[in-house]
């Protein structure tokens, strides 16, 4: 599943982050590969809210869909 897919209140692990330039704008971000996050807010139409570390971060869906998640249960 890619992170443009998950809903609020959900709790998930960065899998995968293939493309070379989406990866370094994650890292800008502070997200990367294994890194745990939790979805704040989906934003219909726009951005994905997550937070990682009490921060909070706006992902738009194109990048958004560039990282593949694993949920967590």
């Amino acid at each position: 599943m890619t992170l443009d897919r998950v809903k609020r209140g959900q709790s998930m692990t960065i899998i995968s982050i293939p493309d070379a330039l989406v990866r370094a704008q994650a890292i800008r971000f502070g997200i990367a590969e294994g890194e745990t996050v939790f979805c704040e807010e989906v934003v219909p139409s726009g951005p994905i809210i997550i937070s990682k570390n009490r921060q909070e971060i706006a992902l738009g869906r194109g990048l958004a869909r560039q990282i593949a998640v694993d949920l967590n249960r």
